[in-house]
Formats: structure tokens, sequence, C-alpha cells
């Protein structure tokens, strides 16, 4: 699918040869949301394990993207813009919520009650559980890494494009980050099923 165009004009910038390239905003849209939507909804989720919460704040993401499309020059741009504003959306968001759980609580003065669902998935539940709490104990650096590539499914070079960090130490990071989930759950452990 084309999503330019080009018109004939002139022009005085010494890079260009009488040519100015005209995007269809429309196609160009449609082409970045179907092409993002995926791995962005994948990373939003992977913050906030709520489905509709995921889902917001990937339509926020989007919205602010509809009024910044003009200042990206392609897809691939498109694409790290968006993941860095639906990963800061999502902490924020993230954030919020806790805030407001913990309010309630305190005005309700009542304990969250668990359902009890079988064995299995009590244990799968409480290993989803601990899993998450130690991503969130990471430092940021390597938190937001290792969402983007165990989560999002980004290669290393898409990782660094993203954060605006070179492929090395994207590459540390990961390896730092596992490292530590990897002690951490050893140390409390914990059972992952296969």
């Amino acid at each position: 699918k084309n999503i330019y165009t080009f018109t004939r004009c002139r022009v005085t910038s010494p890079g260009l040869v009488g040519y100015n390239m005209h995007r269809d905003e429309r196609a160009f849209f449609e082409t970045v949301y179907s092409d993002v939507f995926p791995v962005l909804f994948k990373v939003v989720y992977r913050i906030l394990r709520d489905q509709e919460a995921a889902e917001e704040v990937c339509h926020d993401a989007f919205i602010r993207f509809f009024q910044h499309s003009s200042t990206l020059p392609d897809v691939t741009q498109a694409k790290y813009w968006l993941l860095r504003v639906g990963k800061n959306l999502a902490y924020n968001n993230s954030k919020r919520r806790g805030r407001e759980s913990q309010a309630n609580q305190r005005a309700w003065h009542e304990p969250q009650r668990s359902q009890d669902t079988g064995a299995a998935s009590l244990l799968r539940e409480e290993t989803a559980r601990l899993v998450h709490d130690a991503v969130n104990r990471l430092p940021g650096n390597l938190r937001d890494v290792i969402v983007l590539k165990e989560y999002g499914d980004l290669s290393y070079g898409e990782i660094a494009e993203t954060l605006g960090i070179s492929i090395a130490n994207v590459k540390v990071r990961v390896h730092r980050a596992r490292s530590r989930l990897a002690q951490e759950l050893e140390e409390g452990d914990v059972h992952i099923p296969q």
C-alpha cells in the first residue's frame, strides 16, 4: 500500500530535486496502527495486567500519535515513538491505579478475597504474581528492556531505537535483568510451571 504521493513544486532546499513528498496521513495512520498495535498492546498489557486498561492506554497512545504523526517521518520511527509513549502511559496508569486501590482499601478496611479455583490455578496465579512483582522491583532501566524483549517480542535493535541506547547496552541490560530475576525467583523458591 503506497502511503506517499508526489507532486511537482518549486523547492529551494539544496537536498531536494523538485519534488515534495506529501503523505496520505490516513493511510499512514492505518499502516502504523495495523503494524504497531499488536506489539504495543502486549507491552502495555504486561505492565498493567488488565485487558481493558491496556486497551484504553493503547487508545490514548494512538490519539497522541494522531496528533503528532506529521512529525514522524516513517512507520519505524512511529513504532518507536508509540512504544515509548505507550510504556510511559502504562506506568502512569499503573501508579494511579495503585494509589486508587490503596485509597479504596483504606476507605473500606476490607481485605481482598481470593477465589479458590483449584491448586494448579492457584499456583499459576501465585507464580505469575511473584514474577510480575519481581519484574516491577527491577530498576527502571532493566525493567524497561526486559518488558520490551520478553513481552513486546522486540529485537535488540528495536529496543535500542525505542529507548535511545546502543544495542550493546540493550544486551547487557537484558542479561542483567534476566540474571536478577533468576536469582530473586530462586531465592524466593518460586515454582515456574512448564
